[in-house]
């Protein structure tokens, strides 16, 4: 948990970065001031989240990558912080009770860049006064250290970037801003420098209204698609991820149902996936995010329609797992948001209930050999189609055994999975093959790559 350290130590000097600005270095002044104001945000892209106390109290909870505290305005002077970090044996105060000083009638935003292994803070400060009448006012990060020096625009929707200048250039822990511009509509737009042929981000037409006051990070893009960053939009009181216009979505669809035969996934009327055979899957396929009328037929038969048809809103930047479930005489989809974030820290593990024949389950993940009758299950009474989100494992081996609700007679397992720190795993749990009688597991993700 350095990332932790690293930031309190920066909140204790209140180093800004290289910026656009001329504040310095700030000095903690006299209690008799009024308020201060502080904003923070995870920017380490495989690091894990953090809880963080104020006085005793959690403040900010369960911080992840791209998520920023909203402004909680403080009595300026000394305050008590505590850092509690989430890990795999549960939190754990990695910092503190630690004594800092706040200035008085200022906005600070600290924001943990870079990757665990070179963790560091960047704390960028403005003055705490209301933005110009008629006008927006954006204050820009640059937090990725893998992205080269660029030129950020900020013109008319679709203005000629060769025949534009660039509001400012920055590299990685350097601002521009904080900068006002007229309310109205723009396109933000990001370059390598000195070359303005070149697109790295684009987010669109957007309008900035009369009072915004923003601050953009950019940050390395986990979310798909060919644009190294992303823009985090912190506005106060919300944070809000801002891909490039055109990142795509990512589908993969999985064969879960026992008595169904081969199918076909028919995406607005052409075959997208053939053949499909329980109980396999397709792996993840990007697409431009949408709207997307679809079905699941039998194979090479697309009057026998087995589900939908159905529209599925795709959003961008979200990675989506279909599986068909149940019997054939009640075949439907189950639709999942993954997350394939990376956590240095820990593996991520996910199991998913599609056995139509098994009724609520009880889960356990032990040490290998353990014997379950002497263990309490991880997870108890899981429904059929409901998952576990992805628990974090350290790195190791673990059995993972499945019993029905209440009992420890096995079902499924006990099944030895191997995990890796920085992996993501996901596990289904589906009937038995043709000609078999013993449940068992589809496995995707890092278990097959």
């Amino acid at each position: 948990m350095k990332l932790i350290s690293k930031v309190l130590l920066a909140l204790g000097v209140f180093t800004l970065a290289a910026c656009d600005s001329s504040d310095g270095i700030l000095v903690p002044t006299d209690d008799t001031a009024t308020f201060t104001k502080v904003q923070v945000l995870h920017g380490s892209f495989d690091a894990p989240a953090v809880n963080v106390f104020v006085d005793g109290a959690e403040a900010f909870s369960g911080v992840d990558y791209k998520v920023g505290s909203g402004l909680v305005e403080l009595d300026s002077g000394n305050r008590e912080i505590r850092i509690d970090g989430i890990l795999p044996g549960g939190d754990a105060t990695v910092i503190g009770p630690a004594t800092i000083g706040f200035g008085p009638d200022r906005i600070y935003t600290v924001a943990a860049v870079n990757s665990v292994s070179a963790i560091e803070p960047v704390v960028i400060s403005q003055p705490d006064v209301p933005v110009s009448p008629d006008s927006a006012r954006l204050f820009v990060l640059h937090g990725t250290a893998a992205a080269p020096a660029v030129d950020v625009y900020v013109t008319a929707p679709g203005a000629d970037l060769a025949a534009s200048a660039p509001v400012g250039t920055f590299s990685f822990k350097q601002t521009i801003g904080p900068a006002e511009v007229a309310a109205g509509d723009y396109q933000v737009r990001v370059t390598p420098a000195g070359d303005p042929a070149t697109v790295l981000y684009d987010w669109g037409t957007r309008t900035l209204e009369s009072g915004d006051d923003l601050t953009l990070v950019a940050l390395p893009n986990t979310r798909g698609g060919a644009a190294p960053v992303t823009l985090v939009e912190m506005n106060g009181t919300a944070t809000i991820i801002r891909d490039d216009i055109n990142t795509p979505t990512s589908l993969q669809v999985v064969h879960a149902s026992p008595d169904a035969p081969a199918v076909d996934v028919v995406v607005e009327g052409s075959v997208l996936v053939p053949g499909l055979e329980f109980p396999q899957a397709t792996g993840f396929v990007e697409v431009p995010a949408g709207t997307y009328n679809t079905s699941v037929t039998v194979a090479n038969n697309p009057g026998a329609i087995a589900i939908g048809p159905v529209n599925l809103d795709l959003a961008a930047g979200v990675r989506h797992s279909v599986l068909a479930v149940g019997p054939l005489s009640s075949i439907e989809p189950l639709i999942l948001t993954d997350d394939p974030r990376r956590v240095a820290t820990n593996a991520k593990v996910r199991i998913v209930h599609a056995s139509p024949t098994a009724q609520d389950v009880d889960i356990y993940v032990t040490a290998v050999g353990a014997d379950i009758n002497a263990e309490a299950p991880t997870l108890e009474n899981i429904p059929f189609k409901a998952n576990t989100g992805f628990l974090a494992l350290a790195a190791g081996s673990y059995d993972v055994t499945v019993v029905p609700a209440g009992t420890k007679t096995a079902a499924i397992g006990p099944a030895t999975i191997s995990v890796e720190n920085g992996g993501v795993y996901t596990a289904v749990a589906r009937d038995p093959l043709p000609g078999a009688t013993d449940l068992g597991l589809i496995v995707l993700d890092d278990f097959i790559d």
